[in-house]
């Protein structure tokens, strides 16, 4: 009869690689149990910066209020967070014994960083791993209650910010943005790509700033290449100059065309949700 061998204490290596484990699955739990009543979660996303991308976010979200939806907007982009100014917010999220609430304007439930910041004008340098403990615990804190949707507005590139969100929050789907230059096609097609290697669904993809000044058509075709929904055009337009209220509230052809793209998203999600 063969001894057997005492059991091995884990290193100090092994040990703090368990603790990680654990702390990692603690916080997708305490995520996973605050979304649970939100029945969709939308990405908007691009490479590049100044596609458009949070002007796209706000106004889908408003969009789908407007057609009787429970809808959350949240801004993710940790270093700088525009969401609450833009959508003209009047009133900040308040504690509650069950977390924060988000703030609410024309009819959407409304988070971001910018809310926790004392100084607007204070640039809110971070690490990597402090941008991933910060989403984790603006996820955690924030109570949405029940939601038919919950729009996610992403900061730009393809690193630590947007990866966190695609492996802590189980997405839908993403819409894309870019604008018709070279450049900003050639960014939303590495975040189209980053998408895809991280096995979550892009619903299409939207250009805004179309029109004589930047051009036309680069949306569409960038589409057709990755063998995507092209979801719309977004005319560069000086309605976007009031910033009182949400574009779609001041404009009925800016209405009009958020309506169509919605329209388009809906059905994409609708098409991946039947695979």
């Amino acid at each position: 009869m063969t001894e057997s061998r005492p059991r091995r204490s884990p290193t100090p290596q092994e040990q703090a690689k368990l603790e990680a484990m654990k702390r990692n699955w603690e916080q997708r739990k305490q995520v996973g149990d605050r979304l649970s009543h939100v029945k969709t979660k939308i990405g908007v996303y691009s490479g590049k910066g100044g596609v458009g991308k949070t002007t796209v976010a706000v106004n889908l979200a408003v969009t789908l209020a407007h057609r009787g939806f429970s809808v959350g907007l949240l801004d993710v982009d940790i270093d700088c967070p525009n969401v609450h100014s833009l959508i003209a917010a009047h009133e900040d999220p308040r504690h509650s014994d069950d977390g924060l609430v988000p703030a609410q304007a024309w009819g959407v439930k409304v988070m971001s960083m910018g809310y926790l910041q004392q100084d607007p004008n204070e640039a809110i340098i971070m690490r990597g791993p402090m941008i991933h403990n910060t989403i984790n615990q603006l996820l955690q804190s924030t109570n949405w209650g029940e939601l038919d949707y919950l729009v996610v507005d992403l900061p730009p590139g393809t690193s630590d910010a947007p990866l966190t969100i695609m492996q802590v929050l189980q997405m839908d789907g993403f819409v894309v943005v870019t604008s018709p230059q070279a450049l900003a096609v050639l960014d939303a097609k590495r975040s189209i790509n980053m998408i895809r290697k991280m096995n979550v669904n892009v619903t299409g993809v939207v250009e805004n700033f179309s029109g004589d000044i930047f051009g036309r058509g680069a949306g569409e075709q960038l589409a057709k290449e990755m063998s995507l929904e092209f979801l719309g055009h977004i005319e560069l337009r000086p309605d976007y100059q009031n910033t009182d209220r949400p574009t779609v509230l001041v404009s009925e052809i800016v209405k009009d065309e958020y309506e169509k793209i919605l329209d388009e998203v809906l059905k994409q999600l609708k098409v991946a949700d039947s695979k």
